[in-house]
C-alpha cells in the first residue's frame, strides 16, 4: 500500500473525482467536498475491481493509484446517474 496518508489519498481523490465529474459531465453539480468523495470511493471500488481480475494493485505507484481513482469516480458516477437518472445539461 502507498504511503501517502490522509493528505495525500485526499489530493489524489480530489483530483481524481473532479477529474471524473469532467468526463462524466456531472461536475456542474458537485463542490469540491464532493469530487474528493467520489475520488476516494473511486479508488476503493477501482482498486477492488482491478483485485477482482487479478492485477496487483499494491506496488503500482502514485500514478497507477491515481488512474485507479480515476477509472473507479468515472464508474461510480455513471452508476449513480444510471440510478438516479440525472442527465447532463449541456
Amino acid at each position: 500500500m502507498l504511503g501517502l496518508g490522509i493528505i495525500g489519498w485526499i489530493i489524489i481523490g480530489g483530483l481524481a473525482g473532479w477529474i471524473g465529474s469532467k468526463i462524466m459531465k456531472t461536475d456542474a453539480q458537485q463542490g469540491i467536498i464532493l469530487n474528493i468523495v467520489v475520488g476516494i470511493i473511486g479508488g476503493l471500488l477501482g482498486g477492488f475491481l482491478l483485485q477482482a481480475v487479478g492485477v496487483d494493485v499494491k506496488g503500482g505507484g502514485i500514478i497507477f493509484s491515481f488512474v485507479t481513482c480515476l477509472i473507479g469516480a468515472c464508474i461510480l458516477l455513471f452508476i449513480v446517474k444510471a440510478v438516479t437518472g440525472r442527465r447532463s445539461r449541456v
